[in-house]
């Protein structure tokens, strides 16, 4: 990881803010795919309740976001061995949220606009990557003050 970000900011001249961006692009990227392949699999494959397969996508979805985001995007390290709880629960808190703007995006687009449940989940999942971005970045991973 080291590597890539002095590659990115010292050769490319990326800012640090910059090279976050383009981490959280990335990452997001990937939480999406993974959020929306498992969500074509329940509710297209499967056939089942859209809801219910936006719920199991999220799932798999945050699990993997909470990783990548810690690790990767804001490189958020503690000094302790242990899971730091209280990062753990606001990262899934927040994430809850968003499941909850998902759901309601997901069931307007559907329901009431007559969207096809994946053209709409893949415009929810746009509007949740913007508002997860804003609560890592502010809240759950801020960096602390000097």
């Amino acid at each position: 990881m080291n590597k890539l970000k002095h590659f990115f900011t010292k050769t490319l001249g990326l800012s640090d803010t910059l090279f976050e961006l383009f981490m959280y692009v990335v990452m997001g990227v990937m939480t999406t795919i993974i959020n929306i392949v498992v969500f074509y699999l329940i509710e297209g494959v499967l056939q089942l309740n859209y809801i219910f397969a936006n719920v199991v996508a999220w799932i798999f979805s945050v699990l993997f976001a909470y990783i990548s985001n810690k690790k990767y995007v804001f490189a958020h390290e503690d000094n302790q061995k242990t899971i730091n709880v209280k990062e753990m629960m606001s990262f899934f808190s927040f994430r809850l949220l968003s499941l909850g703007i998902d759901t309601v995006v997901l069931f307007v687009l559907v329901k009431w606009l007559h969207q096809q449940p994946m053209i709409a989940k893949i415009i929810s999942n746009v509007v949740v990557l913007i508002a997860n971005y804003v609560f890592s970045k502010f809240i759950i991973f801020k960096k602390p003050s000097n």
